[in-house]
């Protein structure tokens, strides 16, 4: 009975360890969007500026402190000033019992009382006893004007989470060209196998031609071995093929970050975008980037202009104090509040050369907007003409890799008849893997082309 049970766990079990087959390439990209180790690390970084700048928000509330602090000293000037928080200093504590105690001495005709009423200090003041201390307080500062130091460095907080942001974004249109990349990879080192699979097997059956010439002794044994020979490369470039494939499924189950064994066929050509400079402008990462990195600049510079001006501050505490903690707390309390004012006047210059800097700063990234705006609008065109190239260069490889396997299989016909040789025929034959070759390289650089394309126009919603 047990052994039937962990059976039938196993069995409900597998499927949660087993890989992801028949996959879908609008599967996949779901997938790495929720579950890419890299775009989970940029959200936390994400995470991490947002509450960098809920900390800058906080500074314009102020800041409330309460310390409990104590102590315990027989120093005269401590013991005097913890008497005196206390609210408990008497004339006693000035010497006035010693003082009225020498002054009746006096009278009584006691010279030396006399001489030590005047000039002998107070024990109870300079000799006290040991006494605790224990003090409560209550500490409030708020900024009431910082010349908008406080605004722009909220600004320029918020600035550097919606960078973060956008450096996520960036990062996800990376993956989803790696993903759809290697999709269309491997659909087109399928479609090489497929290919090679039907040449080593058109190779085979030429082996099987040349065999029955050579027991008719129409065919030598080097033409055998020449055969058996481009037989032994196709193959190996077969296998090869096959091992791209599986790096290709390794490489995408990274990505994801689940196993894949499979996925859905797709055209091994990937369509064209449509491309719009005014939408290329709003959408571009990089452009936005720029864009923002100018605002960024102007908030550097209302920071040095707010160095010119005061700043004004509010403070107030509130507290106790007694030689017990919290003793008769409201009726030694005490209170004190305030305004500071702040104004540097000279600094030897270094606000004024600060401000210059920033404002060179600002035109700086004013011409780096631009510079990115014609940078990424010139690679936009370039991507576009390599694309249309590579089209034509399709359209040319198709052709030709038709006509090698014509020519193969008449010079394989006219071999039988003896017309040809053997090596006519392996010439043509290598023509015909070589326009194959051809033609899947030119297929995979376009593909490459249009994917980085589609990165730049930033179309991929999070």
């Amino acid at each position: 009975m047990f052994i039937k049970r962990y059976l039938l766990l196993m069995t409900i079990a597998l499927p949660l360890f087993a890989g992801m087959k028949h996959l879908s390439l609008a599967h996949a990209i779901e997938i790495l969007k929720k579950d890419n180790l890299e775009l989970k690390i940029a959200r936390f970084n994400e995470q991490m500026k947002a509450y960098e700048l809920k900390a800058v928000k906080g500074h314009k509330y102020g800041k409330l402190d309460l310390t409990i602090s104590g102590m315990r000293s027989n120093s005269a000037g401590n013991v005097f000033g913890f008497k005196l928080e206390s609210r408990e200093a008497t004339f006693g504590d000035f010497g006035a019992e010693e003082f009225m105690g020498n002054a009746n001495d006096c009278e009584n005709g006691d010279n030396q009382a006399c001489s030590d009423m005047y000039n002998k200090p107070p024990d109870n003041l300079n000799y006290p006893d040991p006494r605790n201390h224990f003090q409560t307080k209550f500490s409030y500062m708020l900024p009431l004007y910082t010349g908008g130091k406080l605004k722009e460095y909220e600004r320029v907080t918020e600035s550097f989470y919606q960078m973060t942001k956008y450096d996520t974004q960036k990062l996800l249109n990376k993956k989803v060209y790696q993903t759809k990349k290697t999709f269309y990879d491997i659909s087109l080192v399928e479609n090489y196998i497929r290919n090679l699979s039907k040449i080593i097997s058109n190779i085979r059956r030429l082996e099987s031609i040349v065999r029955t010439m050579k027991r008719e002794g129409y065919a030598k044994n080097i033409d055998l071995l020449e055969v058996q020979a481009r037989k032994s490369e196709a193959e190996s470039m077969y296998n090869q093929a096959k091992l791209n494939k599986d790096l290709a499924y390794q490489f995408l189950s990274f990505l994801i970050n689940k196993e894949v064994i499979s996925i859905k066929r797709i055209r091994d050509m990937a369509p064209m975008p449509k491309v719009n400079i005014k939408s290329l402008e709003a959408n571009n990462i990089d452009i936005q980037k720029a864009l923002l990195g100018l605002k960024m600049s102007q908030m550097a510079i209302n920071i040095e202009e707010s160095n010119f001006l005061p700043e004004v501050g509010a403070f107030a505490e509130y507290g106790s104090s007694d030689d017990k903690l919290w003793n008769d707390f409201a009726e030694k309390d005490a209170y004190t509040f305030g305004v500071q004012f702040k104004w540097n006047l000279y600094n030897g210059g270094m606000d004024n050369a600060n401000l210059e800097k920033a404002k060179v700063n600002y035109l700086k990234v004013q011409d780096q907007v631009q510079l990115a705006k014609k940078g990424i609008a010139l690679k936009t065109k370039k991507l576009r003409t390599e694309v249309l190239s590579a089209d034509s260069d399709i359209k040319s490889y198709r052709k030709q890799l038709k006509f090698a396997r014509k020519v193969y299989q008449n010079y394989r016909a006219r071999y039988k008849e003896g017309i040809v040789s053997i090596s006519d025929v392996l010439i043509k034959q290598s023509k015909e893997l070589e326009m194959l070759l051809k033609l899947l390289t030119v297929k995979n650089k376009r593909n490459t082309k249009i994917f980085e394309l589609n990165s730049i126009l930033n179309r991929e919603k999070r």
